[in-house]
């Protein structure tokens, strides 16, 4: 399926390029998060108007994504976790939890899906977490995971 970008879409493509795409990602993902536009001919003529527009609008979320790096990286974060008797977490470490974090930590509201571990976070201690800030801007932060004192 052909589309047109709105957006740089990283290992895809940039913005006003006319890709093809597998049908189910084009439908439940580029168009579906407005990153892209079906490759109709009213379509890539109006995305031809707008690219100035749309250029404007990526760098600015470029710059907001370059300050949160410089904020964010190589911090530290830690988390504190019940443990089993073997010292394993029960359950494991989403980000949706690491997302929570950051809010509280520095006031960033960042989205679960931007957050990438770099393996599955189920026992106690530090982890390299990946967040994907922009098409171009890729951040490092460190999870610490501590064991919960129980209040008996």
């Amino acid at each position: 399926m052909k589309v047109i970008l709105l957006e740089n879409v990283r290992k895809i493509g940039s913005i006003g390029e006319i890709i093809d795409v597998k049908r189910g990602f084009a439908r439940n993902h580029l168009i579906a998060k407005k990153k892209a536009l079906f490759a109709s001919k009213e379509n890539i003529l109006e995305v031809e108007k707008i690219k100035n527009e749309l250029s404007k609008k990526d760098l600015d979320k470029k710059n907001d994504a370059k300050k949160i790096d410089d904020r964010l990286k190589n911090k530290m974060f830690t988390i504190q976790k019940l443990i089993t008797e073997n010292r394993e977490l029960y359950g494991s470490v989403k980000p949706t939890e690491i997302s929570k974090i950051i809010n509280e930590n520095e006031g960033l509201d960042i989205n679960p899906s931007l957050i990438q571990p770099s393996k599955e976070i189920k026992s106690l201690g530090t982890f390299d977490v990946m967040l994907n800030l922009h098409s171009d801007i890729q951040s490092q932060i460190k999870i610490k995971i501590v064991p919960k004192e129980e209040n008996q």
